[in-house]
């Protein structure tokens, strides 16, 4: 039997993935989560052999999670399933030792098989993202400018991205500044649009 960890914060979703994978002959759902803490939580408990994981999960999101199993249970196999399946995040999942990353979008039978080659170390990545994230680049953006941008693009203020990241204002104000000018944009508004565009936030 396939072990395996459900992680998705609307209960719907969740539910609906795991009664999709109980109907499975080799599956066995050997638990839920609705956060990055209890994904973590329960993965540590009952070292599933693949962790489904949503990737905007509250708390430590989806990429953040498999990156602390491939530290803590490297058996454990990850997959991102999401709505939001941008270069970017193709990237850093990847780089984060995720094993497969498909869209929501996909059927139930691929979906199963997916879950199935994963199980028996295999890895899969959306045929269309994989293409999209070819085309789109590497992004220019460090890792701090990108952290900065993505809360600048949810309209956060200087003050709240600064408690957030734990640096003080001016320096976000730097990264800021820097995001605009590398992505030759007119203020951060438009260079959160540019970046989420081609995936980089």
């Amino acid at each position: 039997m396939t072990r395996i960890l459900v992680a998705d914060d609307e209960h719907l979703i969740r539910d609906a993935i795991a009664g999709l994978l109980d109907l499975e002959d080799g599956f066995e759902v050997v638990g839920r989560a609705a956060s990055g803490d209890e994904a973590l939580a329960a993965a540590l408990h009952t070292r599933p052999d693949v962790a489904l994981l949503d990737l905007q999960l509250p708390g430590p999101d989806g990429i953040e999670v498999a990156r602390r199993l491939a530290a803590e249970l490297p058996d454990c196999r990850c997959v991102i399933v999401t709505s939001h399946g941008r270069p970017g995040y193709l990237k850093s999942a990847l780089a984060a030792g995720v094993r497969g990353f498909l869209p929501k979008t996909v059927s139930s039978r691929t979906f199963a098989e997916v879950v199935r080659s994963v199980a028996g170390g295999g890895r899969y990545v959306d045929p269309a993202l994989a293409a999209e994230a070819i085309s789109a680049g590497d992004s220019p953006l460090s890792p701090r400018e990108s952290d900065v941008l993505a809360l600048a693009r949810d309209g956060a203020p200087v003050e709240e991205i600064a408690r957030r990241v734990s640096l003080s204002r001016g320096t976000v104000r730097n990264h800021l500044a820097a995001a605009i000018a590398k992505l030759d944009a007119a203020n951060r508004h438009e260079a959160a649009r540019i970046a989420a565009g081609h995936g980089w936030i």
